[in-house]
Parts: C-alpha cells; sequence; structure tokens
C-alpha cells in the first residue's frame, strides 16, 4: 500500500533518521491545514514507491516540530529539502509537479 514507505520525522529523532542516514534523504515539511500540503501529498508517497531503497522519503510536522523547521528556515509550507550526508544539497518550496521533484533526486544518484 501507498504511503507505508514514507517516514514520519520529528524534532527528537531528525538527526538519527535524516542527517545521519547513510542514503540521500528527502524532507516534505507540512501542516495538516496546509491545502498545497495535502495536494503534494499523493506524489509524496509515489516517490517513495519508486525510489525505495535508494532515497529515504519524510514528512514532518512544522506544527508539532517546531524546532527543526526553524534550524533550516523554513517560512513557507510544503517545502521540500534533500539531504545528503547530512548536509543540504537542494530545496524546492511549493507543490510542484513529480518531474520536479524527480529532477532534483536524481541529482544526488
Amino acid at each position: 500500500m501507498a504511503g507505508e514507505k514514507v517516514i514520519h520525522v520529528t524534532d527528537g529523532n531528525f538527526e538519527a533518521q535524516v542527517l545521519n542516514s547513510d542514503i540521500p534523504v528527502l524532507v516534505d515539511f507540512w501542516a495538516a491545514w496546509c491545502g498545497p500540503c495535502r495536494a503534494i501529498a499523493p506524489v509524496i508517497e509515489e516517490l517513495a514507491e519508486d525510489y525505495d531503497g535508494k532515497v529515504k522519503i519524510a514528512k514532518m510536522n512544522v506544527d508539532e516540530n517546531p524546532v527543526t523547521p526553524g534550524k533550516f528556515g523554513i517560512r513557507a509550507i510544503p517545502t521540500l529539502i534533500l539531504f545528503k550526508d547530512g548536509q543540504v544539497v537542494d530545496q524546492i518550496t511549493g507543490a510542484v509537479g513529480k518531474a520536479m521533484i524527480e529532477a532534483s533526486l536524481n541529482k544526488v544518484l
């Protein structure tokens, strides 16, 4: 079933799950009240299936986890940040198409 491959990260496990990951990680910073965040959610789930084992796909609720989004200067959601070896390598803000996100992911593979 779609969505099972997406992991949910928190302020508490962000370092372990994202910064210390041995594969690239795409983090979707979102909120339940955000329409564009809900619109992009199915695309995020598809990408988690498509890139399973190559890129970790994660979601972070900015309302429940205020510390991490602040550290990365998240001012608008949805914001997608791609991490590799604990470093930010790309950032996309707004509800964009799957092809744009895939282009970003393919840069780190």
